[in-house]
C-alpha cells in the first residue's frame, strides 16, 4: 500500500468516526437548471412551490447569489473548481480547456477525505476531461450507494425539467394561466411570450415537486439532523435576456442554506430560520464552502470565499460575472454589482446584445420578439437588444429591476459609474481573467501548458492587456487614432488584437485607420488578422449602406 494511499484511509476513518459521533455533516446540494428567484419564498406570488418554500422557512434565503456565469457549462466549470471561469479559460459555452498539473476539484478534495461524493447526474465541466473528482456520477448517483452508514456523503441532485428547453416543448396544457403572467419590460406581450413564461411556471412546480421528493428520501432515512442542505438555480431563467447574458436576470439564482441544529456552530453568523440575507454570494465560493464545512481549509488555489464553517471568511463588497462566447457567437462581456448597482461593460460594442444563436432561437419568445424589431413593433425598451451596445452600462436594481435604464452617462451616477469600473478592471487584472486574449489566441500561446500555467508565467501582461482592452473603445479616456495605429505592432499579439479591435470602430474613411488594420490583416496570429478583417469588411458594409 502507497503512503499515500494509507494516508486517505487514515482520513477516511478519522472523518467516518467523526461523523458516527455527530461530529461531520452531511451535505446535500439540490440543483435546478435555468431558474432565477421565481419561487414563492422570494416573493413571487404567480409560483407555486410549496416544497422549496417550506425548505426556506428552516433556511437562511440568500438575496443576491450569482451564478457568475449566465450560462450552465461556464457557471459548473467555476462551481467545481472554486475558481472564476475566466482565470482557468473555461468560460466561453462549451470549451475544453487543459487544467494545471496537480489541480483538485472540491470533490477530489472531500473523497480524499473520506467523504462519498456523489454526482446526479449533469457534469457538462468546461474541461478537457469530464472527470470532476466523483466517487460515482451517473443517474443512479446517491448517497445510499455509499459502502457504509458511518460514512459521510456529499451528494448532489441536478433537476433538469426546468430547462431553457422545457420551456418551448409542445404540445404542453399550460396549469398557470398565461394572462396573469409577469412579464419583463423589455419582452413584448403577445400570447407566444405569455404561453412561455407561464410554461416556465409550470416547469418550475414541476421541478419543485422533485425538490420535495429528494428531501422525503433524506427524511425517510433519518439524515435530515445530519445533513447540511443547499438548494440553488444554476443561471438566470431560460427566457431570453436572461440565460446567456450577465444582467442581474440571467446571474441571479435563488439560494438556501439549511443548517441542523447539530451543527448550528457550522452555519453563518447571521443565520436564522426563515431569514433573508443581503450577504453577497456567488459560486465561486460554494466549493470552497462545502470544504470549510468539513472542517478542511480550502487550498490557496480557489478563489472563492467560504460563507459557512469552520473558515467562513468576510462578507464580499462586489460580485462579478462574465460572458464568453455563446455557442456559435462571439461576445465578451464583464459585469460587477455591490448589491444595489451594477456596471456592464461590453468588449464588443459594434455588434447587438441578441445575436443569432440558433439554440435560443428555438424558443417562441426569441423568434416572436426578433419578428416584431424587424417589421417596427416594438418600443424602445424592447428594441434595444436588438441593437448595437454602448461600451459601458449601469442599472440601479432597486429603481430598475428590469436593467431597461443606462446610467452610466447620467452626471448623478458618475461616482458610482467610476468605482464599479475601476473595480471591475482590477479584479480582471487580478485574478489573469483569459479572456482577455482571444480564444483561439489563448491556445495558440499556451501551447502545451493549460491556459492558467500560461498566465501565471505572465502576470505582467494582463495588467497591460486590460488597460489595453478597457482604453481600445472607451468614451472617455481612450487611444487616439495614432495611439492605436502604434499598438497595432506591437510585440505581443493580445495587445496588437484589442488595438485592431480599437482601430475597427474608428471612422471608416480614417486612412491612417485603414492602413493599419490592412497590415495586420497579414499578422501571423490568425485572431490578429481575422480582426483586421473584420474591421474592414464592417467598414465596406457600413459605406455600402451609407
Amino acid at each position: 500500500m502507497t503512503f499515500t494511499r494509507l494516508t486517505h484511509l487514515i482520513f477516511a476513518t478519522l472523518v467516518a468516526t467523526a461523523t458516527a459521533t455527530g461530529a461531520t455533516p452531511n451535505i446535500l446540494w439540490i440543483t435546478s437548471e435555468d431558474n432565477g428567484p421565481q419561487l414563492g419564498c422570494y416573493g413571487d406570488k404567480y409560483a407555486n412551490t410549496p416544497n422549496i418554500d417550506a425548505l426556506a422557512e428552516r433556511s437562511l434565503r440568500y438575496h443576491r447569489c450569482w451564478s457568475n456565469a449566465p450560462v450552465c457549462a461556464p457557471a459548473r466549470t467555476t462551481i467545481i473548481s472554486g475558481m472564476h471561469a475566466t482565470s482557468l479559460g473555461g468560460h466561453h459555452m462549451r470549451s475544453g480547456v487543459k487544467l494545471p498539473a496537480d489541480f483538485n476539484t472540491y470533490p477530489d478534495i472531500l473523497r480524499k477525505a473520506g467523504y462519498y461524493c456523489t454526482n446526479n447526474s449533469k457534469k457538462d465541466y468546461n474541461f478537457a476531461t469530464e472527470d470532476g473528482g466523483w466517487n460515482d456520477s451517473g443517474r443512479k448517483a446517491h448517497w445510499r450507494n455509499r459502502p457504509g452508514k458511518n460514512i459521510p456523503f456529499f451528494s448532489i441532485f441536478n433537476f433538469t425539467v426546468s430547462h431553457e428547453s422545457k420551456i418551448r416543448t409542445r404540445p404542453h396544457q399550460l396549469k398557470h394561466d398565461p394572462a396573469e403572467a409577469p412579464l419583463p419590460a423589455y419582452h413584448p406581450d403577445t400570447p407566444e411570450v405569455r404561453h412561455d413564461w407561464a410554461q416556465y411556471y409550470d416547469k418550475m412546480t414541476e421541478m419543485d415537486q422533485q425538490v420535495g421528493a429528494i428531501l422525503a428520501e433524506l427524511e425517510a432515512d433519518g439524515l435530515n439532523e445530519s445533513t447540511i442542505i443547499f438548494y440553488y438555480g444554476d443561471h438566470g431563467s431560460g427566457m431570453p435576456r436572461s440565460k446567456r447574458w450577465p444582467f442581474d436576470s440571467g446571474l441571479r439564482v435563488p439560494l438556501l442554506l439549511h443548517v441542523p441544529s447539530e451543527f448550528r456552530h457550522l452555519a453563518p453568523s447571521d443565520y436564522e430560520s426563515g431569514k433573508l440575507t443581503d450577504r453577497l454570494i456567488s459560486f465561486v465560493d460554494l466549493g470552497p464552502t462545502a470544504i470549510s464545512l468539513t472542517g478542511l481549509k480550502p487550498p490557496p488555489n480557489m478563489q472563492g470565499t467560504p460563507f459557512a464553517g469552520k473558515y467562513n471568511g468576510p462578507e464580499k463588497e462586489h460580485l462579478f460575472g462574465y460572458r464568453g462566447r455563446m455557442d456559435e457567437r462571439v461576445d465578451m462581456v464583464r459585469t460587477c454589482t455591490d448589491g444595489r448597482f451594477i456596471y456592464m461593460r461590453h468588449f464588443y460594442p459594434d455588434r447587438p446584445y441578441m445575436k443569432h444563436v440558433d439554440y435560443m432561437f428555438q424558443t417562441p419568445t426569441t423568434r416572436v420578439w426578433n419578428e416584431m424589431y424587424r417589421a417596427g413593433k416594438l418600443n424602445a425598451d424592447q428594441a434595444k437588444f436588438w441593437q448595437k451596445k454602448p461600451v459601458e452600462e449601469l442599472f440601479d436594481l432597486k429603481e430598475d429591476p428590469d436593467e431597461i435604464h443606462n446610467l452610466a452617462n447620467s452626471p448623478a451616477h458618475q461616482e458610482k459609474t467610476a468605482e464599479l469600473r475601476s473595480t471591475l478592471q482590477t479584479w480582471m487584472r487580478e485574478t489573469l481573467d483569459l479572456g482577455l486574449l482571444p480564444e483561439a489566441e489563448m491556445h495558440r500561446l499556451a501551447g502545451s501548458q493549460s491556459p492558467r500555467e500560461y498566465a501565471l508565467t505572465h502576470k505582467n501582461l494582463f495588467a497591460r492587456l486590460s488597460d489595453v482592452a478597457f482604453r481600445s473603445m472607451a468614451q472617455s479616456n481612450g487611444y487616439s487614432t495614432q495611439e492605436l495605429v502604434k499598438l497595432s505592432t506591437d510585440p505581443h499579439s493580445g495587445i496588437r488584437f484589442w488595438a485592431v479591435r480599437g482601430l475597427s470602430t474608428r471612422p471608416a474613411n480614417d486612412s491612417d485607420r485603414n492602413k493599419a488594420l490592412i497590415a495586420a490583416s497579414n499578422d501571423v496570429s490568425p485572431s490578429v488578422a481575422i480582426a483586421a478583417c473584420d474591421g474592414l469588411l464592417s467598414a465596406e458594409s457600413r459605406s455600402t449602406r451609407q
